[in-house]
């Protein structure tokens, strides 16, 4: 099992820990965890070049260029300050590929241009094979935790101490591996699946009627440790929400003010200690200071994960011995 911030990753079909079909599993003494990759095929031979017809036309490429038998070594250059996130999933991903690791630095550790933070040997044509998704993981990866670091140091900042959360709006396939980021970035990850709490959005009312009847039903139909979420878009809905019973209001695309004149009304009614407040919506680095003075509890930000600018990064590989000079 593993173990990400407040969340367990197991048994998710929309993560890589669990074996279907185009997975590859790998089973690793030292962490005593099983596991997986999406890779979009079956075989263990095509597993290694990591995914679909593009990346064997890859392989066969490698090939022509490298004789077989070359071994390397490379390592892996951050070109900019930031967060490093994806260290562990990349050593997993080049030990599928027989390839050795060593790292320098930690997941969640801030690094400096310059920085070599992880060394790698093996076959060179295994090597030049996941040289892009290695690389492309650790610089999303780190892209995503630095950019959340950013928002959490700001509101460490505020007098209130406010959490910095991601939202669901990830991009496809790669919900395990922002979440992850997040956490080593500082963040909270939210939910991770659907029905990891109840959230009531506007179109939902649209269909069950007011916001109370939603509320009442949720309760009647999912277990007690689910907390129930209300999506509002002003005081009155928010009030509503708090009267019929919901743990967490979200204040969708609210402004400061409006959030100001929300929780007054929520004290005026005593109801504002009994409900966790999360604003959303068009909140950035620029501007989240204002929202940080509003007496929110949570500010939850969905471009820290689908819109993340990656870490620049480098591989950079050099050959060792061939096969036959070693028997020559």
């Amino acid at each position: 099992m593993l173990s990400i911030g407040r969340q367990c990753f197991v048994n998710d079909e929309n993560l890589p820990f669990r074996q279907r079909p185009g997975q590859l599993s790998l089973y690793t003494e030292t962490s005593q965890e099983s596991l997986s990759f999406p890779l979009g095929i079956n075989s263990r031979e095509h597993a290694s070049s990591l995914s679909c017809r593009r990346h064997r036309v890859r392989r066969h490429n490698h090939r022509r260029l490298v004789e077989h038998g070359i071994q390397a070594t490379g390592y892996i250059v951050c070109k900019e300050t930031g967060v490093i996130a994806g260290i562990r999933e990349a050593k997993i991903l080049l030990q599928i590929v027989d390839c050795k690791t060593t790292r320098t630095v930690r997941d969640g550790e801030i690094v400096k241009p310059g920085a070599r933070i992880l060394y790698t040997n093996g076959p060179a044509h295994n090597l030049l094979k996941v040289e892009r998704v290695l690389l492309n993981l650790l610089s999303h990866m780190s892209g995503v935790a630095t950019a959340t670091q950013e928002l959490v140091r700001l509101a460490e900042k505020s007098e209130r101490h406010v959490r910095i959360a991601c939202t669901r709006k990830t991009l496809p396939g790669l919900r395990y591996f922002e979440k992850r980021a997040v956490e080593l970035g500082g963040g909270d990850t939210h939910r991770l699946r659907l029905d990891d709490m109840v959230l009531i959005k506007d179109n939902h009312l649209v269909i069950t009627g007011t916001i109370e009847k939603a509320v009442k039903r949720a309760r009647s139909k999912v277990s007690f440790t689910k907390k129930i979420d209300v999506e509002v878009t002003s005081p009155n809905q928010a009030l509503e929400a708090a009267k019929a019973g919901a743990d967490i209001v979200l204040l969708d695309n609210m402004q400061p003010d409006m959030i100001l004149e929300t929780i007054r009304l929520l004290r005026t009614k005593q109801l504002r200690d009994r409900v966790i407040l999360e604003a959303s919506g068009g909140i950035t680095k620029e501007n989240i200071a204002s929202y940080l003075k509003t007496g929110i509890d949570i500010i939850s930000v969905g471009k820290i994960t689908n819109s993340a600018r990656n870490i620049d990064m480098s591989f950079e590989l050099q050959p060792v011995v061939k096969a036959k000079a070693a028997l020559a």
